[in-house]
């Protein structure tokens, strides 16, 4: 492919085609190129296996590998040739070598050129790239499970034979399995890691979330990673600086544990792609976990921080030893607000609610079943997943607003802000808006469609629910396979559809699972209503 760089794996893709002189997110032809020779690593890394298991220390670097890839999370080309090397050493420990030094020149242990699955056949590039894609997604939330100390040996040798398959000449009739594979491993891999969580840090709970910020020294905490976050309330107890979630880390309040921490005090702003906005100038320094991010500005890169496997040029990194005084350092020097600050919700709210978790909701199963055989309850939404810049995003806010006041409307990830600042009053005894955590709790969403399909007597697609999914990276491919691997129909998608969908297997989607794209709010929400 003769161009800068290619790469069209997020929602926000150049044109809806690829980006291939720079990417939207800010991502430079040289890194995009890095990021294409990792993978091409982790295949040649994947093919020394031989068919074999990842042990513990190549599987951690796989799920490093490919997190470091996913959309907005490393913009840092040095650490990404560090990355490089590592999983180079590590081909060589597990006994694989460049085939030119044995002589054969057979190819069978070198790295993979990404450029020949750009360049391929459009039906192979697609299929090649949702597996691709789809396991991006899984270990970033793998990753989190081993962070908490959880892995499954399953899980990890399907990353390894993932990667295997996409340097090979396989046909449509093979990958095409593989795809609906990785939604079957990813719904194990969640479970894997809701078990981590809620292990950790005790089942959710719904609380209400202020977004005034206090008076005084402040950190914000941005990312996915709730490890980072208890070890730095840990590190800032008695210390007199408050602690503050950002984007997808609200969930972290519901959480037991975590909500033991008073400075652990509220919400600062809403989704990641508003970060150089709401970040300008601010007076308090920013750690950067895990992806949802986006470059930082000359106003406050000399605050910000990152860890894991984050990574920004010329920004502060926090190691392995989770030294996090450098933040602390900073919020003290900086000083926060000399007044409280107030802040609000896309729509004008000044606080929003969080943690109905998969346990609360099921908890509450048999009123909500009573009250739909009652008529109280008229139908469910799960109204979630990503949020960007695009246009058109609005949608989700305009669809919310006009959903009956008897239905009950769930929601995860990011995409959330655009109504979560909503009070949509309550039915049933329940309030009609339900966060229930981030893109990494979609477990949980699943399984309260299971629980209700059970509870009814029917199938998933035969509730009263509907899936209105927003997508942006590569979380959200990685469950909307899973979805399929369900059985699960009819989800609308938007705002736009992935640019790595063929014609020919966007046709499969249709036909055989009825995903469709988002039209107006009032037309889809008739559709829904009248299925």
């Amino acid at each position: 492919m003769d161009t800068a760089m290619f790469c069209y794996q997020c929602e926000q893709t150049a044109l809806c085609k690829g980006c291939t002189k720079s990417g939207v997110c800010g991502k430079k032809p040289e890194v995009a190129g890095l990021q294409d020779k990792l993978i091409g690593a982790l295949v040649g890394l994947s093919r020394a296996l031989s068919g074999n298991s990842p042990d513990k220390t190549t599987s951690k670097l796989m799920l490093e590998g490919l997190f470091m890839t996913i959309t907005n999370a490393n913009f840092d080309g040095e650490a990404i040739e560090k990355m490089i090397e590592l999983v180079h050493q590590d081909k060589a420990r597990v006994g694989g070598e460049d085939c030119s030094s044995c002589g054969t020149n057979c190819g069978r242990m070198d790295d993979y050129n990404l450029e020949k699955l750009w360049d391929d056949n459009e039906d192979i590039r697609s299929l090649k790239s949702l597996i691709l894609f789809g396991i991006k997604g899984m270990a970033a939330y793998a990753y989190h499970a081993l962070m908490l100390g959880l892995e499954d040996q399953e899980v990890n040798k399907f990353f390894a034979e993932a990667l295997f398959a996409i340097g090979e000449d396989y046909g449509q009739d093979t990958l095409l399995p593989l795809v609906l594979k990785v939604g079957e491993v990813n719904l194990k891999c969640m479970a894997l890691l809701d078990k981590a969580n809620t292990s950790t840090y005790g089942n959710p709970v719904p609380v209400t979330v202020p977004l005034t910020i206090e008076k005084g020294p402040f950190i914000v905490v941005t990312g996915h990673d709730l490890k980072d976050l208890e070890l730095l309330l840990k590190q800032t107890e008695g210390k007199g600086i408050n602690i503050y979630t950002h984007g997808e880390m609200l969930p972290a309040h519901g959480y037991p544990l975590l909500k033991k921490y008073p400075h652990l005090k509220g919400n600062f702003g809403t989704a990641w792609q508003n970060q150089q906005k709401e970040f300008d100038n601010i007076p308090a320094p920013i750690l950067f976990t895990t992806n949802c991010l986006m470059p930082p500005k000359a106003s406050y890169s000399d605050r910000v921080f990152t860890t894991e496997v984050v990574g920004f040029p010329g920004e502060v990194h926090i190691g392995p030893e989770k030294d996090f005084t450098p933040v602390i350092r900073k919020a003290l020097e900086l000083g926060g607000y000399p007044e409280d600050h107030k802040m609000t919700g896309i729509n004008g709210g000044s606080s929003v609610m969080t943690g109905f978790s998969h346990s609360f909701i099921l908890q509450n199963a048999p009123a909500v079943v009573e009250a739909v055989k009652a008529g109280k309850i008229s139908h469910f939404f799960l109204v979630a997943g990503c949020d960007g810049a695009k246009p058109g995003r609005n949608y989700y806010t305009e669809f919310v607003k006009q959903t009956p006041k008897d239905s009950i409307v769930l929601t995860l990830a990011c995409g959330k802000y655009r109504f979560n600042d909503l009070d949509l009053g309550t039915v049933a005894g329940l309030p009609r808006l339900m966060d229930m955590g981030q893109c990494n709790d979609a477990y949980g969403a699943v399984q309260v469609a299971v629980a209700l399909s059970k509870a009814f007597g029917c199938s998933v697609n035969e509730l009263p629910l509907s899936f209105i999914i927003s997508w942006y990276e590569q979380k959200a491919v990685c469950v909307l396979l899973t979805l399929l691997h369900l059985g699960i129909k009819n989800i609308k998608l938007g705002p736009s559809l992935p640019a790595f969908l063929s014609k020919n297997v966007l046709d499969y989607l249709v036909k055989n699972y009825q995903i469709a794209p988002i039209t107006t709010p009032e037309a889809d929400l008739r559709e829904c209503l009248h299925a």
